[in-house]
């Protein structure tokens, strides 16, 4: 007869398994809210502005490549460089605007 009264009733187990996926549910939502949602914003911002982008704006690439945009085409810019290099570059390297970056230095 001891023993039935350490068996768990059967509305209690019910939400003690809801509580138990609580602290699951809660760091999904700080992993969302933290991480995942930042960087969608930043990403769909970076999209913006690489569409934006048009001839005569100056840039700088993720690899650090100043120059100015010469020619758009459908996935690629021509830049020109110092001494008048042209060079074909993916739009999806071009990083930022070279005049924000001057702008944020000051």
């Amino acid at each position: 007869m001891n023993f039935l009264l350490f068996m768990p009733s059967s509305e209690g187990s019910e939400s003690g398994g809801l509580m138990s996926f609580l602290p699951l549910v809660l760091i999904v939502l700080v992993f969302y809210l933290f991480f995942i949602r930042p960087q969608m914003k930043k990403s769909k911002d970076q999209r913006k502005f690489r569409e934006a982008i048009k001839k005569g704006d100056k840039i700088i690439t993720i690899g650090g490549i100043h120059g100015k945009i010469i020619e758009v085409q459908e996935k690629t810019f021509t830049i020109e460089v110092e001494g008048q290099n042209r060079l074909r570059v993916e739009k999806s390297a071009v990083a930022m605007d070279s005049s924000s970056q001057i702008g944020a230095a000051k």
